[in-house]
């Protein structure tokens, strides 16, 4: 593969909202700091969902989603030397970020400023489309490659590459651990990992969902309480509780009554991204000088730092193996919520 460009199968969106099919892409030549990786398994997020059918705007078809990727160094180029053949490795949300800006150079390369390369649905520096996970094959830059423990089978650690991230990094930023209130809200494929997380830091962890359906696994899990959203008692009895909340979901949320269970100087902060713009009275943040936020993934090192973590503390995702030709199946289970909790492609199926 190192002498030129080559196709690999792959599952794409051919066109908005349109199902996705078994096709061809093409990936790059592997180059001096490049690896080529032998995709294993490959999660579905929301997010893909979102992408694939144009919900947070124009995407670039056809699109082969999949940002939690898993797999093993099938080779390297000749310049590498973080990975070597047959290491188990991983690739999240970026593949690549311009490097020189402040953020990148302080390990934020998800905030670069010039706007980091997504995995798929964005454009390489070399002005080709990204394609993702949902392949057998994909070709990354060392740099923005993971390395997956031992520790963690690939099945269960594809999601963490999302999932995980996208949780631990504003659970770590704002300081979840012992004597912390951490509510999360919404328990889904992100949430669950958020609990888990939240629980191995040492916080007290609440699971805000719409319904008590799902208690008994958020107790599993590591929640400390379960409250149902639903209920609006739940608002009066929680006032003034939580020192941190999580929300997951990605739907727009009555913020101003999310925000009253704060304690002062409490943080609400985004992970899930509605399509719809959300509201806001402003004295819900100025009473108890409350911070509203959101938070993308992680650094590069500090996604490093979460699958260390992960592995130590025994954190895989909750999956449901899938083969590819249910990928759209699938897409309509996850906007019904009906996973526990995260969809993985077998990519020996594509």
């Amino acid at each position: 593969m190192t002498e030129q460009i080559t196709t690999v199968s792959a599952y794409a969106a051919p066109a908005r909202e349109a199902p996705l099919e078994r096709t061809t892409v093409p990936r790059r030549a592997v180059g001096e700091f490049d690896v080529l990786i032998d995709i294993k398994y490959a999660g579905i997020c929301h997010s893909d969902i979102h992408q694939a059918r144009d919900g947070w705007g124009e995407g670039i078809y056809p699109m082969v989603p999949g940002h939690e990727i898993a797999g093993v160094v099938a080779e390297v180029g000749p310049g590498v030397t973080k990975f070597t053949v047959g290491d188990r490795v991983g690739v999240g949300c970026m593949v690549d970020s311009c490097r020189e800006c402040e953020n990148c150079k302080a390990g934020l390369e998800q905030y670069c400023a010039q706007g980091n390369v997504q995995t798929y649905n964005g454009i390489g520096k070399d002005g080709e489309p990204t394609y993702g996970g949902y392949s057998t094959h994909i070709v990354v830059d060392e740099a923005y490659t993971l390395r997956i423990p031992d520790g963690l089978s690939l099945d269960v650690a594809a999601p963490l590459l999302c999932a995980g991230i996208t949780t631990y990094s504003p659970l770590a930023h704002w300081h979840a651990g012992p004597g912390k209130k951490v509510a999360i809200v919404g328990l889904g494929g992100l949430g669950h990992m958020a609990v888990k997380i939240a629980h191995a830091m040492g916080a007290e962890v609440t699971v805000l969902s719409q319904t008590l359906r799902k208690k008994d696994d958020g107790l599993k899990l590591g929640a400390d309480h379960y409250y149902a959203t639903s209920d609006d008692a739940t608002f009066e009895q929680l006032a003034g509780s939580f020192d941190l909340i999580l929300s997951t979901v990605s739907a727009p949320l009555p913020l101003d009554k999310y925000l009253g269970l704060l304690r002062t100087d409490g943080a609400f902060v985004n992970v899930g991204a509605p399509e719809e713009p959300v509201s806001l009275n402003l004295f819900s943040v100025i009473a108890g000088r409350k911070t509203l936020a959101g938070s993308g993934i992680g650094g590069i090192q500090e996604t490093q730092e979460m699958l260390d973590f992960c592995a130590v503390h025994g954190l895989g995702a909750e999956i449901e193996l899938i083969r590819a030709d249910q990928i759209n199946e699938a897409y309509e289970r996850v906007l019904a919520s009906d996973v526990r909790y995260r969809f993985v492609i077998d990519t020996a199926t594509i």
